[in-house]
């Protein structure tokens, strides 16, 4: 006990100590970015306990944020809302995860194929083409829905999951952040290994590949969150019911009921199974992140 107490005293001594290195508005900086973080930290806070809640709490007005009894309810009633049904909750899930895998590998691939060319080969009209990709940022999707369905109907690939895929593929923002990291790499470097003998795919492959790997990681991120979260396929191009994704499912939990609380805490708890993806791969990959945003202004 006496060690124990040692030990509390000597790390309040040491943080007191930190504490006197800042000056006044250090500490009031500090301060606000500490209410500003638990103040970001709401709305995860929220949508966790949420889908925990019995119905009795869902509803309750003032609303609370944390959950007082949790339950598993809302689970077992999503569970339970296609038992009836000839789809599974289960295959609509599938399909989500087959679609966002196949749409993050396509992303990537084609950004930074796009990126590669533009930033490492100065080809006539190079720079025009990279504007031209930028300038679709200022697009909304609802203007190409109508030349998407033209293309994926005279591609054939209707009630296909390439369908999922196809219309997502284009991604400015990932072609930004690649070549804004390929930018980095020295012209040196490629030449030396040319001389050496090297292939373009090979440089591709074994240079380039390696030092982008943050920027693809950050736009594995976005293309992960974009795939995942899309309902579009399901919606425009999608017929067969066992090829549409949990997304669409959800979005059709509520649609045509009279009774407006009905099946809320289904919707709760399929709120947290969309959001948690998103929230781990964020975690695991944040590092990347914050590296690619840093190179990304650097000229």
């Amino acid at each position: 006990m006496n060690v124990a107490g040692t030990l509390r005293k000597f790390d309040s001594w040491r943080l007191r100590k930190r504490l006197r290195r800042f000056s006044l508005m250090e500490k009031i900086s500090i301060f606000i970015l500490i209410l500003m973080s638990i103040f970001l930290m709401l709305p995860l806070i929220y949508i966790f306990n949420h889908a925990f809640k019995p119905y009795e709490e869902l509803f309750i007005y003032p609303p609370n944020i944390f959950v007082r009894h949790p339950t598993t309810q809302s689970f077992l009633e999503l569970a339970s809302i296609t038992k009836g049904t000839a789809v599974p909750i289960t295959r609509y899930l599938f399909n989500s995860v087959i679609a966002t895998t196949l749409g993050v590998v396509a992303i990537v691939i084609a950004s930074a194929m796009c990126a590669y060319p533009i930033s490492k080969h100065k080809f006539p009209g190079h720079k025009f083409i990279f504007a031209t990709i930028l300038l679709t940022l200022l697009f909304v999707p609802e203007t190409v829905s109508i030349p998407r369905y033209l293309i994926i109907s005279q591609l054939g690939i209707f009630n296909t999951y390439w369908a999922h895929v196809l219309p997502l593929v284009a991604v400015p923002t990932g072609v930004f952040l690649m070549k804004q990291f390929i930018d980095q790499l020295p012209d040196e470097l490629l030449d030396s290994a040319r001389m050496d003998g090297a292939k373009e795919f090979t440089l591709f492959l074994r240079i380039v590949i390696p030092v982008v790997m943050p920027a693809i990681m950050t736009v594995s991120i976005i293309a992960f969150n974009s795939t995942w979260l899309s309902t579009e396929a399901s919606e425009n191009f999608i017929q067969d019911e066992e090829l549409k994704t949990f997304q669409f499912y959800v979005q059709t939990l509520t649609s045509g009921l009279a009774n407006s609380v009905s099946r809320q805490g289904a919707v709760a708890a399929a709120a947290l199974i969309l959001f948690l993806p998103n929230f781990i791969m964020f975690l695991a990959f944040q590092s990347k992140v914050i590296a690619t945003m840093a190179h990304s202004g650097i000229k």
